[in-house]
């Protein structure tokens, strides 16, 4: 049997004057024993030992337990607490240090300290309680959560560290100073919980941790919305972020699976894969990133299927040494590019679809930049494809309607296309310049309001079983570029079927425009004007320059005739 007993400051029969004389005589007959405490404030260290019920008499918030320094509760046994309130600070307001220890609709406030720690070897549970200013602890024990609140820790609200199991439901962290929860080489569960304001990521995984997260929303965090890093690993499903910087993030070597995800206006990026982490993400939408809705950089690896991103800045970008894997993806309604690849990195992209961008896919950088795109379509653009610098681009089964140019080759780039098409663009299909290559099979341009083909500089076309059904000529070749044309057509009724410089070899050409040799200049085009109204704007033609916005600072450079000049 149970055997009760009775605090009340203010005595009564049979009543102990305070909690520490019940829990003496409770030690003393050696049984389960349930202490009822009248409402009031007790100033008292409340060593509880044994299978111990501590309950308010008057319900949560009318008993007060403090100390104005040390530890309020010290918890060894099976230990319950309902209903009361625990004050203390600069350290443990309430530990367990041996046996289970549940906090029932309890609340902790701990002022620059630990609110409940929870040490190697114990279980503590938390139900529909509330932790204010410290943090929750758990090392290398076990832990449930539930209907929780954790409210303005000092730094971490929830830290499970040191091979610590945790479970949190249900619950809400808002206002940490550092992160909401933080598994560090431990494993915790996060379902069905609120994040708010917190001053780093609201969730943080790293050395080796597990962090798996389900039916969660992540509201107006300074860092990360989620962030694992050093080889951690888990799972985000079903989850919101919205308001962060940097939605969901991985580095490190770290591996995260994400599905299910919706990631709205997070201000820099809303996908971030660096330093050699992984990644899988399928099934996500990124509304509104502020500069790039998936960003990989520095040797990251991730792969992205069936994903949706629409407004903001960038769609896609890999950088500085990275590889990606993209499908399925839908992109719409950017200002800039839908696709990008930069600086030695490759991207794979099969079965994507871009509306509206401004630019569809541009690379630039070494002869180790690459891209690959299968069954792609773009529609209403500026320039669908543009590659420059000695990057390379291989196109296959890839379609540009409706914009201004299909595809482009600039600088020492090569692009290599097969069985693509072009279809209703003003300026021209496919072209290049500089010293760039363009290799095409089964190449089909229809309805060019310009130019089918076109060569400037030294750049070269090598062009086979293709089709020009056009408005405009059918190819131009202008300054010292060359090429080849095998066995092309070239329909239509104004202009020639080639204009070239004498530089161009043509093998079954089929047409009934006529060939016209004739050393031709370079013709300037109408100039493309980009207005962003978050950033530049640009009028004429632009070479070999980087822009960037919504940053603190920013540095333009131009090149004029006289030379660099620095702004």
């Amino acid at each position: 049997m149970v055997a009760r007993y009775v605090v009340s400051p203010r005595g009564g029969r049979r009543a102990h004057p305070d909690i520490t004389s019940a829990l003496r005589a409770a030690a003393a007959r050696g049984r389960a024993a349930e202490i009822e405490i009248a409402p009031g404030r007790y100033e008292e260290f409340l060593d509880v030992r044994g299978d111990v019920r501590l309950v308010a008499a008057e319900g949560p918030g009318s008993v007060v337990v403090g100390l104005p320094r040390g530890p309020v509760l010290l918890a060894a046994g099976s230990v319950t607490l309902h209903g009361l309130t625990l004050a203390g600070r600069e350290s443990v307001v309430a530990g367990c240090h041996a046996g289970t220890l549940t906090l029932d609709h309890t609340e902790v406030w701990a002022h620059g300290g630990v609110g409940v720690h929870a040490p190697p070897g114990t279980s503590v549970t938390l139900r529909d309680s509330v932790v204010a200013h410290g943090r929750t602890l758990f090392t290398g024990s076990v832990g449930l959560v539930e209907r929780c609140r954790f409210t303005d820790a000092a730094d971490n609200a929830v830290a499970v560290i040191e091979g610590a199991q945790v479970a949190v439901l249900g619950s809400r962290i808002e206002g940490s100073r550092i992160h909401g929860l933080r598994v560090s080489d431990a494993r915790a569960e996060v379902v069905g919980c609120e994040l708010v304001d917190t001053g780093q990521a609201a969730l943080m995984a790293d050395a080796r941790a597990r962090l798996t997260v389900a039916d969660c929303a992540i509201t107006s965090v300074h860092g990360e919305g989620i962030m694992f890093i050093e080889q951690s690993r888990g799972s985000v499903d079903a989850t919101t972020v919205t308001g962060a910087r940097h939605g969901i993030a991985a580095a490190s070597g770290a591996d995260p699976v994400v599905r299910g995800c919706v990631l709205t206006n997070c201000r820099d990026t809303g996908i971030n894969v660096q330093t050699a982490a992984r990644g899988r993400f399928e099934d996500c939408r990124i509304i509104d990133a502020g500069n790039v809705a998936v960003f990989v950089s520095d040797g990251g690896t991730p792969e992205v299927h069936d994903c949706h991103i629409s407004g903001g800045n960038v769609g896609v970008a890999v950088t500085e040494g990275s590889r990606g894997r993209f499908s399925g993806l839908v992109v719409e309604d950017l200002t800039n590019s839908a696709l990008r690849v930069w600086t030695g990195s490759e991207g794979l992209f099969e079965d994507v679809r871009v509306d509206r961008c401004t630019l569809g896919l541009d690379t630039k950088g070494d002869g180790g930049t690459t891209a690959g795109l299968t069954d792609v379509v773009f529609r209403d653009f500026e320039t669908a494809v543009t590659a420059l610098g000695q990057s390379r681009v291989t196109l296959k089964g890839v379609t540009a309607e409706r914009g201004g140019v299909g595809f482009f080759a600039g600088e020492e780039a090569q692009l290599l296309v097969h069985d693509c098409e072009v279809a209703a663009v003003s300026i021209g299909g496919a072209g290049v310049s500089g010293r760039a290559k363009l290799s095409a099979r089964n190449l089909t341009v229809n309805g060019s309001e310009g130019t089918g083909l076109a060569a400037s500089g030294s750049g070269y076309l090598d062009v086979g079983n293709s089709d020009f059904n056009g408005a405009g000529t059918g190819a131009t070749f202008a300054d010292e570029s060359g090429g080849r044309l095998v066995a092309c057509s070239v329909d239509g009724t104004r202009g020639p079927a080639v204009l070239h410089n004498d530089r161009v070899e043509l093998v079954s050409l089929r047409t009934t425009r006529p060939v016209v040799r004739k050393t031709v200049r370079t013709v300037e085009q109408t100039p493309t004007i980009i207005n962003n109204y978050a950033g530049p704007v640009i009028n004429g033609p632009v070479h070999n320059s980087q822009f960037a916005w919504n940053n603190d600072t920013a540095t333009q450079n131009q090149t004029t005739e006289d030379g660099p000049a620095h702004e």
